[in-house]
């Protein structure tokens, strides 16, 4: 096993961890309780769901792209993970931006159940 071949395997590994302890967090945050929550916490959680959707639009956007050329191996490990990254603060940025409202469309809601 050569070393190309194990840095690609640490970095799908480290993105796969990192990428789940976000979902796992976003969820917990949802499953809980939030008639408790200040109004600064229930729009912190509103705001992580529509970062979280934008960003699996933009990966299923991304999908749709037939690639120029085919890296291979570490290279294209290392080019996924910044790619990934990328498309998260992207989804974070359209998100803070309130670029298309879906996070103050669930914070009225949430509001209103409460």
């Amino acid at each position: 096993m050569d070393i190309h071949s194990l840095n690609s395997q640490y970095l799908d590994q480290t993105a796969g961890n990192a990428r789940k302890s976000a979902e796992t967090e976003l969820s917990n945050k949802l499953k809980g309780d939030m008639k408790g929550a200040s109004d600064e916490e229930l729009m912190s959680v509103c705001k992580q769901f529509e970062a979280y959707f934008i960003e699996q639009v933009f990966k299923e956007m991304k999908k749709s792209i037939v690639p120029a050329e085919e890296s291979t191996g570490a290279d294209k490990t290392l080019k996924d993970y910044f790619e990934g990254n990328l498309i998260t603060e992207y989804a974070k940025s359209a998100s803070d931006q309130q670029v298309n409202g879906l996070a103050q469309m669930l914070y009225e809601q949430m509001k209103r159940n409460n």
